[in-house]
């Protein structure tokens, strides 16, 4: 099993397009490619999922993140409040409930980033 120090949770809340290409999306994408983390999820939570769901740019660049290898999660009240369940879920995103998957990453020791 690998250390709780070497995984990193990013979780991405905001609506904010540039922050997602120009911040978010950047460094999940190469802290796998560059293995500065050896495990590496991301949370889609609130309205970034909305986001997602509407912008094809987004939508490609979450296709090379999760062929990078990073696990995408994404929150299921959310997507239901906005309407797009299926079409996250139809980019490979593994939409569940997660308010109890972020707390035990949070109480196994993983690094958790929020933007």
């Amino acid at each position: 099993m690998i250390d709780g120090k070497e995984k990193l949770v990013v979780v991405w809340t905001s609506a904010d397009r540039e922050v997602a290409l120009k911040m978010v999306f950047m460094y999940v994408f190469n802290s796998k490619l560059k293995q500065w983390w050896d495990d590496v999820t991301m949370i889609i939570w609130g309205p970034s999922a909305k986001l997602l769901s509407e912008d094809n740019e987004l939508q490609e660049y979450i296709g090379k993140i999760k062929k990078e290898g990073v696990k995408l999660e994404a929150c299921l009240r959310c997507t239901d409040m906005y309407g797009v369940t299926q079409k996250l879920e139809a980019l490979g995103i593994n939409v569940k409930l997660m308010g109890e998957p972020l707390t035990s990453y949070a109480k196994e020791g993983r690094q958790i980033l929020t933007f």
